[in-house]
């Protein structure tokens, strides 16, 4: 691993700050030309790990990226999730891990994305209904058949990274958290420790960055945005800490991709770690 580089699963390397798809809208027509055009620009300005899943729009967000990008650089990892699938009566999504559904969502998003093999792929979150074993296990058999290189986690607790990891390998996990946000801190030690790249969502506190004197000191110093300085302090948290901030705006994207270029220094760190134990 580098400061700007990190080695998912030890061999897959990809820029540490990444996108987060989520945002972008599919429809009308007018406003999914336009994030395509920002899912271009993403990739032009250098963006190797994007994020998307089953869930945004029930594999349409797939499908946009899909038509956005490929063919895809070969440096690039677009990583989706599963396990929310509409049921019931109401049609509502639903935590839904089961090996039919998990299966059927993964061979989806292969023909969506329009590739052989999901090099990272995630469970979107662990469903309470079906055992862990049964849902990571299924994983662990769709990498053995090759339609999963890598598998990730979200959302989950050390205790459940722990018995997921006595079932299989685990690559990453996207738990939420940013600077104003850090009940997930055990779970990035663990992954830490274990060399596991810890996917932040929510990487900015939205409108809570902007809002705090703290952090908008830091940016005057630094002749930044605070969401800027909320991305950079993530980058210098922890080396396997890839943070995936979201927008459907080319103004936005292009703010957020440059925050990998501010340098924190010692005293600006240290204000901003202070903040964990504000109140």
């Amino acid at each position: 691993m580098t400061a700007a580089g990190f080695r998912i699963g030890g061999d897959l390397e990809v820029r540490r700050l990444g996108f987060g798809a989520m945002r972008l809208p599919t429809e009308p027509a007018s406003a999914r030309a336009t994030a395509v055009t920002v899912a271009r620009r993403a990739v032009e300005l250098g963006v190797t790990l994007i994020d998307t899943a089953h869930l945004y729009g029930g594999g349409a967000n797939e499908e946009l990226l899909a038509e956005a990008l490929h063919p895809y650089p070969a440096d690039l990892l677009i990583t989706t999730k599963v396990g929310v699938a509409r049921s019931g009566p109401s049609d509502e999504w639903r935590l839904d891990g089961r090996p039919d559904v998990l299966r059927d969502q993964v061979d989806r998003a292969l023909r969506r994305l329009r590739v052989e093999r999901l090099e990272l792929l995630q469970l979107h979150r662990i469903d309470p209904g079906t055992p862990l074993a049964d849902q990571v296990g299924t994983l662990r058999e769709l990498r053995d058949e090759g339609k999963i290189g890598r598998i990730g986690l979200s959302e989950v607790t050390v205790a459940e990274l722990d018995q997921a990891r006595e079932i299989v390998e685990i690559a990453g996990v996207q738990n939420r958290y940013s600077l104003l946000d850090r009940e997930h801190e055990p779970v990035l030690a663990a992954c830490e420790a274990a060399g596991i790249a810890f996917l932040p969502w929510r990487p900015v506190a939205w409108g809570e960055a902007g809002a705090n004197a703290e952090i908008n000191a830091v940016a005057a110093d630094l002749d930044a945005t605070p969401t800027q300085i909320a991305l950079a302090w993530l980058l210098a948290r922890s080396p396997v800490i890839c943070p995936i901030p979201g927008t459907a705006r080319l103004s936005h994207l292009e703010q957020n991709i440059a925050a990998a270029d501010i340098k924190l220094t010692p005293p600006h760190r240290a204000r901003l770690d202070r903040l964990a134990e504000t109140p």
